[in-house]
């Protein structure tokens, strides 16, 4: 294993309310091939996942929290994301 390949993602996710949507969303992450380490936090709504480029990618890692019943946000939609000092 090459340890050039091996990236790390941060994903931000929304619809987890328990334990169990951590565990749910951990399992669907861990069957991906090539992800090597998940990390799940109800508290801060984020996934860490350590993944080889060779085998994933992250917009696979983003249809499996899809398909595991969760979203992904996306940081320049969120709705706190203001623009200050236009004036036009």
């Amino acid at each position: 294993m090459q340890t050039e390949t091996l990236h790390t993602e941060i994903l931000q996710v929304t619809g987890m309310t328990c334990g169990g949507c951590v565990n749910m969303l951990t399992r669907a992450l861990v069957a991906i091939d090539g992800v090597h380490d998940v990390q799940v936090s109800l508290a801060l709504a984020e996934a860490t996942v350590l993944y080889d480029e060779q085998f994933t990618s992250p917009d696979k890692l983003k249809l499996a929290v899809h398909q595991a019943g969760y979203g992904i946000k996306d940081a320049m939609t969120d709705d706190n994301f203001k623009v200050r000092g236009c004036c036009c």
